[in-house]
C-alpha cells in the first residue's frame, strides 16, 4: 500500500489541492501556442516562397528577352520571355524590347488569395563613365612652418 504523506489542515491543504494537473494543463496551453505560431507564419512564408519564384522568373524571362532582342537567339523577346516566364510558374504582364538591347519584363505569381509582382530589366552593362579627373592632389598639402 502506499502512503500518500501527510495530509494538511488549513490554507496549505487548498493550495496543494487546486496545483494538482496544472502540469497538463501547461502543457497543452504551450501545444496551443506553438500550434497557432505554425499556422500564422505558414501564409506568410508561402508569400515569401512565391515572390522569390517571381523574382527569379523575372530575371529568366527579362534575359531571354534581351538575347532576342540583341539578336543572340531568334524569335520574338515578348513571346520567348512568355515561354521562360510561364517555364519557372508565371504568368509575363508586361514585356518592352528595345533597340538598344534592353529589355524588361512584369510577371505574376499567384500564392493562396494574392498576386506576387516581379519586375526585372536586362541588357547590355552600362558604357562606363569616365570619371573627371581632380585637379590637384585629392588631400591638402602640408609644409612645415617657416622660421623667421
Amino acid at each position: 500500500m502506499r502512503r500518500r504523506g501527510r495530509r494538511m489542515m488549513g490554507v496549505g491543504a487548498a493550495v496543494r489541492v487546486s496545483e494538482r494537473g496544472a502540469g497538463s494543463v501547461l502543457a497543452l496551453a504551450l501545444v496551443g501556442a506553438v500550434v497557432a505560431v505554425t499556422l500564422g507564419l505558414v501564409p506568410v512564408l508561402a508569400v515569401f516562397v512565391e515572390s522569390q519564384r517571381a523574382a527569379n522568373a523575372a530575371d529568366a524571362a527579362a534575359l531571354a528577352a534581351a538575347d532576342a532582342v540583341s539578336g543572340a537567339v531568334a524569335g520574338e523577346p515578348c513571346a520567348l520571355a512568355a515561354t521562360v516566364a510561364a517555364r519557372n510558374g508565371a504568368r509575363l504582364t508586361g514585356c518592352t524590347g528595345g533597340d538598344d538591347g534592353e529589355a524588361t519584363v512584369a510577371v505574376v505569381v499567384e500564392a493562396l488569395v494574392f498576386e506576387v509582382t516581379a519586375r526585372a530589366r536586362a541588357g547590355p552593362a552600362p558604357a562606363p563613365r569616365r570619371r573627371a579627373r581632380a585637379r590637384g592632389t585629392p588631400w591638402p598639402r602640408l609644409s612645415r612652418r617657416r622660421s623667421r
